[in-house]
């Protein structure tokens, strides 16, 4: 397959991916701000912060959770027991279902993915909003039961898929395939009769190694709050909820793009070799593709970071009503408008980066995340002391710009020999740079006399002036980035009669 047939795929897996996302995520977004109107700040922090924890640890940290953690008043949270348990077995479920998820994701499955995935969030936010309307008295009861039932429905879809595809031996799949039957992604004993593969064993220590770290770097935050007590559970809640509406446009641009180029960069490049002595069409290809998303990603998060800033009050009052909009909420939605940009940027990065290491590479980035492990853990502490929970934040941003500095080191180095720059892609025009400055004045201006005391038409004003001022600012875009737009059409926007992973 040449890279630009993988280009293709993956482009075609990155936009089903992005619609994906956009049109679950606008229900579960429309339903969450529903329910938020009938739960507490308390039982949001519990089910959002503690029990996450609960279900990546479950079969290590059950106990740590039910017997030497705070427990929450039973008024507040009640059934917590319980609730820590089916969360956890929920996690067993999801484990049951991770080879099907990985053979879809490396075979571009694209429309297995959209299906299961849709099918199971909607599913999951409809019975969510019965059980609130319905037995609110459950308490945590509803929440654990709906992520069961989350996790069930999204593994059968794919056990069903993957039984009914291997059962059929006409279809074209399977000659792509590197399993014949369901059992051969059961563990079993290699032809040599050794029961371990170590060479496949010590690479998937190595993988396990740094997704353990960056689970750190990435979740670091829960763990500070439940194990140290640094905010109360009221205040959890709200930083939670104003952490996933900031984080909504991440998950839903910059996630599927970069789970998509990471396949198309890991067939396109070999690990183990310098970008010289690999074939220069597929090197060319993939520089091309990395500049084109840099350049996306610091356009989005830009546009987020600076229109962000302007509207974060007004969206916090829209979503959850006073409860947000007041206090703390509106600031640590500023901060995490900045904290997207870096998130942008690093998704990218750490995507190529990941695709082209080889295992020596990997285990000595993992030395470097276990010394940002530390020191995230222990910055978010010290910062949340000093200044609330905005601390998390400002913590999240200094880890994640080490790991891009890493990553944008890494990306140097590999192309160093070669005649491709991929990291101009961070480059943007002054004429551009120019129109996001201005807006952001405007904007600014426009907050304070507009929005958020003056009533509905004024916040229509505002609004509507901010809305003038992202179409200006993407008109410059347009005008000046034409080797992305160029990209977009090409890859994104054209649908492609050849699909046969679809």
């Amino acid at each position: 397959m040449g890279s630009q047939e993988v280009l293709g795929q993956a482009a075609r897996l990155a936009s089903s991916g992005l619609l994906l996302q956009v049109l679950f995520r606008l229900i579960t977004f429309v339903l969450n701000a529903f329910i938020l109107r009938f739960l507490s700040k308390e039982i949001v922090g519990v089910v959002n912060v503690r029990a996450p924890l609960g279900v990546l640890w479950s079969l290590f940290l059950g106990l740590v959770w039910l017997q030497l953690l705070e427990v929450p008043d039973p008024n507040v949270a009640p059934h917590y027991a319980a609730g820590v348990v089916l969360f956890g077995l929920s996690a067993v479920v999801e484990l049951l279902g991770e080879p099907f998820w990985f053979l879809a994701q490396a075979h571009m499955f694209v429309k297995l993915k959209v299906i299961a995935e849709s099918l199971s969030v909607v599913l999951k936010s409809v019975l969510t909003v019965f059980l609130v309307l319905w037995l609110p008295h459950w308490g945590l009861y509803i929440f654990s039961l709906a992520q069961l039932f989350y996790t069930t429905v999204l593994v059968l879809c794919y056990v069903i898929y993957f039984t009914k595809l291997l059962g059929s031996p006409e279809s074209t799949k399977l000659q792509t395939l590197p399993v014949s039957r369901i059992t051969d992604l059961l563990p079993n004993i290699t032809r040599n009769g050794a029961i371990i593969n170590w060479k496949e064993a010590k690479l998937t220590w190595s993988f396990f190694k740094q997704s353990f770290l960056k689970q750190i770097l990435t979740e670091g935050e829960r763990y500070v709050m439940t194990f140290f007590n640094v905010l109360s559970f009221g205040d959890q809640g709200v930083y939670d909820i104003v952490n996933n509406l900031g984080s909504l446009v991440a998950r839903l641009l910059f996630q599927p793009i970069e789970e998509s180029f990471y396949v198309f960069f890991a067939k396109v490049l070999e690990r183990e070799k310098d970008a010289t002595l690999q074939k220069q069409e597929d090197v060319a290809v993939a520089a091309a593709v990395l500049e084109s998303l840099l350049k996306l990603a610091l356009l989005s998060g830009l546009t987020i970071t600076v229109f962000g800033f302007a509207y974060s009050q007004l969206a916090l009052d829209i979503y959850g009503g006073t409860m947000l909009s007041s206090g703390s909420g509106p600031v640590l939605l500023r901060s995490y408008c900045l904290y997207v940009l870096l998130l942008a940027i690093n998704g990218v990065t750490e995507c190529f980066t990941f695709a082209a290491m080889s295992k020596e590479e990997v285990d000595r980035y993992n030395f470097v995340m276990l010394a940002l492990s530390s020191s995230f853990l222990v910055l978010s502490y010290l910062l949340t002391r000093w200044c609330g929970s905005v601390g998390f934040i400002l913590a999240n941003c200094f880890n994640m710009g080490i790991r891009i500095t890493q990553s944008l080191c890494f990306i140097h180095h590999y192309y160093r020999r070669s005649p491709h720059r991929p990291l101009a892609g961070l480059c943007l025009s002054p004429v551009l740079l120019g129109a996001f400055a201005l807006s952001g004045g405007v904007t600014a201006v426009s907050e304070v006399f507009l929005c958020c005391e003056q009533g509905w038409p004024a916040r229509l004003g505002h609004i509507a002036l901010g809305a003038f001022c992202l179409g200006a600012t993407l008109g410059t875009a347009f005008l000046t980035e034409t080797k992305l737009v160029h990209f977009l059409r090409t890859q994104l926007g054209v649908p492609r009669c050849t699909d046969k992973t679809t």
